[in-house]
């Protein structure tokens, strides 16, 4: 079964985007702030990370760049979610090592394509 962190603050969006990610398949684990994040990737080796971008602790932007500076992470593919739709975001994301990017509120079926591409499958 494919693994996939969810880092998300918010529990309602949490809950919501872990519901449907279960039932399409998906094993979903869970760090709720950047710092959070690091930790968990590190000890679960996820297969995928979902990043929110506006964090406690450590933003998304920050935890991303840590996570692909790190020999153990730095190879899990991460997608940026973010309500930031303005120009330059895109650009910001990728700069930070996001492998891909997409916006809130989120559209579940261009996220999973844009999570299997990133998967190989």
């Amino acid at each position: 079964m494919v693994k996939i962190l969810l880092v998300e603050d918010n529990e309602m969006n949490r809950h919501m985007l872990s519901r449907h990610l279960e039932c399409n398949g998906f094993e979903v684990i869970h760090a709720v702030d950047g710092g959070q994040s690091l930790t968990v990737a590190g000890i679960e080796q996820p297969d995928l990370i979902l990043m929110d971008m506006s964090l406690p602790v450590l933003d998304g932007w920050e935890a991303t760049r840590r996570l692909k500076a790190n020999p153990m992470t730095r190879k899990i593919p991460v997608i940026a979610l973010t309500a930031h739709a303005m120009s330059g975001d895109r650009d910001k994301a990728f700069a930070a090592g996001c492998d891909d990017y997409d916006t809130k509120p989120l559209e579940l079926t261009r996220l999973l394509d844009k999570m299997l591409v990133l998967l190989g499958k």
